[in-house]
């Protein structure tokens, strides 16, 4: 039990570090958490709404292209924030107090906190500008982001130690993990891909948090391809390797 205080207590304390170093005793920090995000809706609604009249889904582009890049950010972001905890964290891992999982745990809980805010201020934002008011279904909403931020802390988790070992992984890893924007359901609709493609693409386990999340938001929507058993084996499957990998490379982690 006293272990258990004192790696809240650590945990606690890492996250106030992380919120003066990440945004800073000034409110610039916090306002750019919220315009990268609407910047990137602007411009994927600016650009679709002039070579489409309607979106795949509903009426409103702005809504449409939230609904996808939220829930792929709470991947996204929580996988790439969660992967440089150790790395940020170098000079306090020197304290025996600190472990390599209190870094982990404090920036998860960060990124988490961070995106929620974020997510909730700009589906704010549209929902007061819909000329009809919208009934959303919060059970699928929220399963489908926590699922997805678990995905990220599962992936980010595993990251933490490979990058450490191999930065040619890391750049690999940067390389093969940029079209996941492209192909995680963001910019369309899966079910009105053609097979084999959508075979194909329903191997993205992001794709199936981002339709999930999509049936909270539209009522008329109910994809029958999604999964979230399959999605649910990757969340439960990279947070035990990744667990696994960084028990065993703590003291390497520590020391290198």
């Amino acid at each position: 039990m006293n272990v258990l205080k004192v790696h809240m207590r650590v945990t606690t304390a890492l996250i106030i570090r992380e919120m003066a170093a990440r945004f800073g005793d000034k409110p610039g920090g916090y306002v750019w958490a919220l315009l990268d995000p609407l910047s990137h809706v602007f411009l994927m609604t600016l650009i679709f709404s002039a070579v489409a009249k309607v979106p795949p889904l509903g009426s409103d582009f702005p809504l449409f292209f939230a609904s996808g890049y939220l829930c792929f950010q709470f991947y996204q972001g929580m996988s790439s924030y969660v992967a440089a905890a150790v790395k940020a964290n170098k000079s306090l891992l020197t304290y025996p107090l600190v472990a390599p999982i209190d870094a982990v745990v404090a920036r998860y809980v960060l990124q988490f906190i961070t995106t929620s805010f974020v997510a909730a201020f700009i589906l704010g934002m549209i929902i007061v500008k819909l000329p009809t008011s919208v009934q959303f279904d919060w059970s699928y909403i929220l399963e489908a982001l926590f699922a997805a931020t678990l995905l990220g802390a599962g992936m980010g988790l595993i990251n933490v130690t490979l990058f450490a070992r191999s930065p040619l992984y890391e750049q690999i890893f940067s390389l093969v993990n940029r079209p996941m924007f492209m192909i995680s359901g963001v910019f369309f609709v899966p079910d009105a891909m053609p097979r084999p493609y959508l075979d194909y693409l329903l191997y993205n386990p992001i794709l199936h948090a981002v339709m999930c999340f999509r049936q909270g938001i539209y009522p008329e929507y109910r994809p029958e391809i999604l999964d979230m058993g399959y999605l649910y084996e990757w969340v439960f499957g990279t947070i035990f390797v990744g667990l696994v990998l960084l028990s065993v490379s703590a003291a390497k982690l520590r020391n290198d």
